[in-house]
């Protein structure tokens, strides 16, 4: 079960001000918020009374609150000493600062002055150094829903990984460069912890297994994948066995996301593609999967899991066009992304003869693609949005004929032209979400030090 946000909110007003209004524009703001669906505990109203009752008192209701982020909801011109006096305990938490708005009343505007607060307080914030994001309502328009959700959502992400944990079995599979991390900023600045295990430990968890649980994972593979053509159980138990030892561990160490060494490690020792054991391991623990040791790529899809909470796929760069990329998997792709059956074909590919590859079709829609990479000390997050569409026919030279077409997608970016994505692409691999969450990124990079790269 996914986390709830948590959320601290008081909402301020001037003393002069009638209490019924100010309570009345705290009320519905506060509606706002739980109907968004986030944990919100209310502070209640602030004013600013000379002996700073209202301020302890909101103080004293939010204290052991632990939240992700405060929302400091302005109703009326307040006095920042007001303000200061709730926040500023709360400094090492990520505030949202949001403007409400006056209304229309006989063919006048009436206005409680909020952005007279607002305005005030924006530059005393930045001042101060907390970590905010400045929003505000507008006279006969909408709440600004969109921008107080990716501000909420990048903050629960930052919360959420401070407890997260990537498993990797094995560590730079084919000697890559970009898939390495470096473990103190990662764990210091990102919140992550990778820990690495060994592919020895789990053939020896193999040893072990219950055989009904085999049995099951077999009748669950007959029953619930397409097959292409005919696959000898042999196989199908191999990759069942597997996959039960690694999700044994996951379950150990409760890791949201794993890679395996791949090319140097199943293939070339075990003798076995892990594209099946990656698809299996969805299924056992609902745990986001990526291949070749890519500990980078893992990072991204814990971040785009909790600002989206999606299962994000991994995609690989195949080819570039004048107005679109192919890109592409070349063993498996989450059911949670899958348009129709989970669908695997038995195919020889190179010296490799016991293989199940998923040539499953992939959801098509609008994308945001992302990738994180550390740079001469420097985390960047390289980010684009795009139309994801059924791509041309293809395939990867190589595979035994008819060749299969691997799951993939043609995007055409929207927010830059291939040649600046290519100037800036930060790997081969790239992680998927569906729908447009740059903004929720952008506020997740801006809390994190990471360089947003657009």
């Amino acid at each position: 079960m996914e986390k709830v946000i948590k959320v601290g909110f008081v909402c301020f007003g001037e003393v002069n001000t009638p209490i019924e209004r100010l309570q009345m524009k705290h009320d519905e703001a506060l509606g706002v918020l739980r109907g968004l669906g986030y944990e919100v505990l209310d502070g209640g109203l602030v004013i600013d009374d000379p002996q700073y009752e209202t301020a302890d008192a909101a103080l004293a209701k939010l204290q052991g609150c632990d939240p992700s982020c405060l929302v400091v909801c302005v109703a009326g011109w307040v006095p920042t000493h007001a303000v200061i006096r709730v926040t500023d305990p709360w400094r090492h938490v990520p505030m949202l600062l949001w403007g409400l708005c006056g209304w229309k009343e006989n063919g006048r505007l009436i206005t409680t002055a909020e952005q007279a607060g607002t305005t005030a307080l924006r530059p005393t914030f930045e001042a101060l150094g907390y970590r905010f994001k400045y929003v505000y309502n507008i006279v006969g328009k909408d709440y600004p829903i969109g921008k107080i959700r990716a501000f909420l959502d990048a903050c629960g992400a930052r919360t959420a990984l401070r407890s997260a944990r990537i498993g990797t079995m094995g560590y730079r599979d084919m000697l890559l460069y970009g898939t390495q991390y470096e473990g103190n900023s990662m764990r210091g600045q990102i919140g992550i912890e990778v820990e690495p295990f060994e592919m020895l430990e789990m053939v020896q968890r193999m040893e072990k297994l219950d055989e009904a649980e085999v049995a099951g994972g077999i009748r669950f593979v007959r029953e619930n994948w397409v097959f292409k053509k005919p696959c000898d159980d042999s196989v199908i138990e191999r990759g069942v066995r597997y996959a039960l030892a690694i999700a044994g561990k996951i379950r150990e160490r409760g890791w949201e996301a794993v890679t395996l060494i791949d090319v140097d490690g199943m293939k070339k020792l075990l003798g076995f593609p892990p594209a099946m054991v990656f698809m299996l391991l969805e299924h056992y623990c609902g745990v986001l999967t990526i291949p070749e040791n890519d500990v980078m790529g893992a990072a991204t899809q814990l971040i785009m899991k909790h600002l989206t909470g999606q299962i994000v796929p991994y995609l690989e760069y195949y080819e570039f066009f004048e107005d679109s990329m192919l890109i592409g998997v070349p063993d498996f792709v989450p059911k949670a992304c899958t348009d129709g059956d989970v669908t695997v074909l038995p195919a020889a590919f190179g010296l490799l003869s016991a293989s199940l590859l998923n040539v499953s079709k992939v959801k098509t829609g609008y994308v945001t693609c992302a990738r994180l990479v550390y740079l001469r000390g420097k985390y960047h997050m390289h980010v684009y949005t795009a139309d994801a569409r059924e791509p041309l026919p293809w395939n990867e030279f190589g595979w035994d004929d008819p060749a299969p077409q691997l799951p993939s997608l043609q995007v055409f970016p929207d927010s830059c032209t291939v040649e600046d994505f290519a100037q800036k692409v930060s790997g081969q691999h790239v992680i998927v979400a569906y729908g447009n969450y740059t903004e929720a990124i952008r506020d997740f990079c801006a809390l994190m030090d990471i360089d947003l790269v657009m």
